[in-house]
């Protein structure tokens, strides 16, 4: 009860369905602080035990008895060590090596396909025990329709209590030894001489090994994300000046067109040997960024061209970037480079590579739920994949529970279509997108999706696409997000479109570190999306970059009919901003030194008027108003 706030206390007193194991620190300190808070307290210790009371009488009168014994769940079991020809009805191999646990998730949904065909589902469901260890993923595991459970008989896959189970979609790299090619010294920065090390992936059979900019192979090494080389390797360093050809001047900011910049300094004449030299910056705006390969370095005119296509906005002097892929820059732990043509892969481990694995990302989705109905995957490890690592299509009522999903090349999890699926307890980070992806429901019949992500700690995503990767996403009709802690990346924390959702009782900090011009929460450009509440949120350290300003909730260009209710912003750049629409409400919020609280514009009858005649029409127009 200690860790009460005043925004869940007030959801006990409310008889509103709130856990406290549930509860962020959402409201102003501790229950231990004000007087009211105190109160409000011993009131909820005064109810509980004649709550408790009032259930447990429910239950004993309410349930009447059942004749016979039931029909006990199924339960098998999957482990590292186990064998597909064996039933899976145990967890260990026994004495005689004739029979044990399964070595396949495969394996275990044909059995529960085969029990479906010949008794179907025993009361009570099946549960998949999934045991100890790395399980190896070369493909994605896929469930579909004839793999869904029932209301009364579920089917959960879960890994072993209190142990580490890992769905792995990567592979342990060995055979390290030092780098003693002449060649590849005198590529490298005289500091890394002796410190980096290399392994032949192809010589172990690793022959994927991507593109850099997608599908791409990634490197981790003691459950962390390491760097692909670059320069600086930190931050970014600026463009110069411009020398193409095509100006453009967007209401007073001016650019142009062509990707050809001077750089500053004098370290790009390190990289003209580079076979594959790549930046990534943000261009023009800070909200917008992309990677180009190198076409050319120009040692004389101190320029670099990089390859078409060329970004959307163009560029501007004084904007930012890095270089990476770089073998010349392998100049610090942590930093990493494969050589495409030879299969050799250079690290250089912040501490001994004897004391942890090396693991390179191969597999692409880690799991797929396609018009899959009372499904839960729980208690389990899901890492080093190239794509996303559940993916729920289309069913009902399917959940992931409790579970890690981490070092990821796309998204944590991502459900499209369907109702009432949830994301719940889960830990993501090391993501190379967003966290949670929640989409579905009919906007044109408001009909409702209904999915929620609850109680889930996001941080650290967006590592490769770095704008409009928000931890969570929500889409469509009626998702909930609530009770999440959503910190520390370069954009925005919560992205939502269409009508009805609902964010409550998140505890939101640190985004938008790479960003500016950009919200925490944010939504933006249409006149049809109405009906969400944003409540009883708080937010606190949000700055955008270098504190050039961000914002807490941004309704973007004329985003119209929605509530921000009770929340809490805490250093917030600007707290609450209107950007032309109309039908939004901000009431009850509690406001500290954020500047403004509150911004409130008419940009519809200005510079963005434009948009009204072309994308706000053309959205209106899709929808049955009339």
């Amino acid at each position: 009860m200690n860790k009460l706030t005043v925004a869940t206390t007030m959801c006990k007193l409310q008889g509103k369905p709130c856990q406290p194991s549930r509860c962020r620190m959402v409201g102003i300190g501790r229950s231990s602080g004000s007087p009211s808070v105190q109160g409000a307290v011993r009131i909820v210790r005064a109810l509980v035990p004649v709550w408790v009371a009032a259930v447990g009488l429910t239950f004993l009168l309410g349930v009447p008895a059942r004749a016979g014994v039931a029909e006990s769940p199924l339960v098998l079991y999957v482990a590292p060590e186990g064998d597909d020809r064996w039933t899976g009805t145990l967890p260990e191999p026994n004495a005689a090596g004739t029979d044990g646990p399964l070595a396949t998730l495969e394996a275990a949904r044909d059995r529960i396909r085969q029990r479906k065909r010949q008794k179907g589902l025993p009361r009570g469901g099946v549960r998949v025990e999934i045991r100890p260890g790395r399980h190896q993923r070369e493909a994605t595991w896929k469930l579909t329709a004839e793999d869904s459970g029932t209301a009364a008989s579920p089917i959960v896959y879960q890994g072993t209590p209190g142990a580490e189970i890992r769905l792995s979609g990567g592979r342990v790299v060995r055979g390290f030894r030092p780098v003693k090619d002449p060649a590849v010294l005198k590529r490298l920065d005289p500091a890394a001489r002796g410190h980096v090390i290399q392994a032949d992936l192809r010589g172990q059979g690793i022959t994927d090994l991507g593109r850099v900019n997608s599908d791409r192979l990634e490197l981790f090494f003691r459950d962390k994300p390491m760097t692909l080389a670059r320069w600086p390797n930190e931050g970014f360093t600026r463009i110069a000046d411009l020398v193409g050809n095509k100006p453009i001047n967007v209401r007073g900011t001016k650019g142009d067109r062509v990707g050809k910049f001077v750089y500053e300094g004098d370290r790009p004449s390190r990289w003209v040997h580079e076979p594959e030299a790549w930046v990534h910056g943000y261009w023009f705006w800070d909200w917008s960024d992309q990677r180009h390969r190198v076409a050319s370095i120009d040692l004389e005119q101190r320029t670099i061209s990089v390859a078409p296509p060329y970004h959307h906005y163009g560029y501007r002097k004084g904007q930012w970037y890095y270089a990476f892929n770089l073998l010349a820059e392998l100049d610090r732990p942590g930093e990493w480079y494969v050589h495409r043509e030879s299969g050799l892969l250079y690290f250089w481990p912040p501490v001994p590579v004897e004391k942890g694995d090396v693991v390179v990302s191969l597999a692409g989705d880690l799991v797929l739920l396609e018009d899959v109905s009372h499904v839960r995957l729980e208690g389990l490890i899901l890492e080093a994949g190239r794509g996303t690592g559940v993916i729920i299509r289309g069913g009902s009522h399917s959940s992931v529970v409790n579970c890690v999903v981490r070092n990821l090349g796309s998204w944590g999890v991502r459900v499209e279509g369907g109702t009432g699926h949830r994301v719940e307890g889960c830990h993501l980070y090391g993501l190379g997108d967003g966290g949670i992806a929640l989409s579905g429901g009919d906007r044109r019949r408001l009909e409702p999706a209904g999915h929620e992500a609850v109680d889930n700690d996001i941080h650290h995503y967006a590592r490769w696409n770095r704008m409009y990767r928000p931890g969570i996403a929500l889409h469509g009709v009626s998702q909930r997000a609530a009770h999440n802690r959503i910190h520390h990346a370069p954009h925005q924390a919560i992205g939502f479109s269409g009508n009805d959702h609902l964010i409550e009782l998140n505890e939101i900090d640190h985004v938008c570190l790479e960003s500016n011009d950009a919200g925490a929460i944010y939504a933006g450009r249409d006149w049809t999306m109405r009906g969400t509440v944003i409540r009883h949120n708080f937010m606190h350290h949000v700055t955008g970059f270098r504190d050039r300003g961000c914002v807490g909730v941004y309704l973007d260009d004329m985003f119209c009919g929605t509530t921000i209710y009770g929340n809490v912003f805490y250093r917030v750049t600007r707290a609450a901003f209107i950007g032309g629409g109309r039908d939004c409400r901000v009431e009850n919020n509690i406001f500290v030194d954020c500047n403004p609280a509150l911004h409130i514009d008419s940009r519809a009858m200005g510079w963005a008027s434009y948009h009204v005649k072309t994308t706000m029409k053309q959205r209106l127009d899709a929808m049955p108003i009339r």
